[in-house]
């Protein structure tokens, strides 16, 4: 196993520019086991038209993501994507990169990668990553970060994702919200933003591993356009917006085969749920609002249908069915 890890890292720094961007970054990634989705998102305040925050992301649909960051090579990103490939797990993936590191300096490198076919996560910040530096982790997202204000960068950006209810798309956008922040980055402090790039992408299990993958946006103000920069996480909100949003949604099965019907739509205030098949053996029915508050939660067992009365204010809202085949999230719009 030695020898092939040594053969592919040959192969790689052959093949790879030897080019590298001192890319200090606060980034996240995550997975969805229940829809099959894995996320990426992040932003860095490095000064280039053309590098962008988004060079750390290696998205593997179906698999994981890892992001490679600080002091960036893409042969270390490189070598990183050959060994999920090859099905090692995280901290399998961590341990060989530090053990065959480009330059054969681990210390100034940061790394983040979620797995989900091992239902694992691992970190590693290197001890000479530039201050600000730290990550935090839970089940199924890891969050990174250097040359950071402080940790409150990294906790805001944990207790949005936490804390946002609905798609994968949502709370990673909303993680990226927690970390907007003046300086964020630090050396974006003197020009009044946090960064001077940002990206999110989500790819779904059925995706091509070159993409396109269901959301891939990226923003990069460098240099402005105007006399003052532009908050480019507020712009990456934009387009995120002009996609679909925390409207957009997973097609299942369920909604493919019919399994799920749910009408009408503007309602007044009642909403009917038709459940066939599977789909109708226990499932968990939630209503969000525009904020990610959750105003209806039900769970369903033994029947087919639910009639749903909601006592809300005439708006936009968002309808989560759970199933043991997946979730489905749609747009639902109130007009009383």
């Amino acid at each position: 196993m030695k020898k092939l890890y040594a053969i592919i890292l040959i192969a790689v720094i052959v093949s790879a520019a030897k080019q590298s961007y001192a890319q200090d970054t606060f980034s996240i990634c995550a997975f969805d086991s229940a829809t099959g989705q894995v996320g990426s998102a992040g932003a860095t305040c490095i000064k280039s038209p053309t590098v962008s925050a988004i060079i750390i992301s290696d998205v593997h649909p179906g698999i994981g993501v890892v992001h490679t960051q600080a002091y960036y090579y893409s042969q270390n990103q490189n070598y990183a994507k050959s060994l999920m490939n090859m099905g090692l797990m995280p901290q399998q993936i961590i341990d060989s990169l530090k053990k065959h590191d480009v330059l054969n300096d681990s210390t100034r490198r940061q790394y983040g990668i979620v797995d989900m076919v091992h239902k694992l996560t691992a970190q590693f910040t290197g001890a000479n990553c530039d201050t600000f530096k730290n990550h935090i982790h839970g089940p199924y997202y890891s969050i990174q970060g250097n040359t950071l204000l402080g940790q409150q960068i990294l906790d805001s950006m944990q207790s949005r994702f936490l804390n946002t209810q609905g798609t994968l798309a949502c709370r990673l956008m909303a993680a990226l919200q927690g970390a907007k922040v003046i300086g964020a980055d630090n050396r974006c402090i003197s020009y009044g933003v946090s960064t001077f790039s940002a990206f999110i992408r989500v790819a779904n299990s059925s995706d091509s591993a070159a993409g396109p993958y269901f959301l891939d946006k990226t923003v990069n103000t460098y240099p402005p356009n105007a006399p003052a920069y532009t908050e480019p996480i507020d712009s990456l909100q934009k387009l995120f917006n002009n996609w679909g949003g925390c409207s957009a949604f997973y097609v299942s099965s369920l909604t493919q085969q019919g399994g799920i019907k749910i009408f009408p739509n503007p309602a007044s205030g009642v909403v009917n749920v038709q459940m066939s098949g599977p789909s109708a053996d226990g499932v968990q029915i939630e209503i969000y609002n525009v904020i990610g508050e959750r105003v209806y939660s039900e769970s369903v067992i033994g029947r087919q249908s639910s009639v749903i009365r909601l006592d809300a204010p005439s708006g936009i809202y968002f309808l989560q069915v759970k199933t043991s085949e997946g979730i489905v999230n749609t747009k639902i719009i109130i007009n009383k």
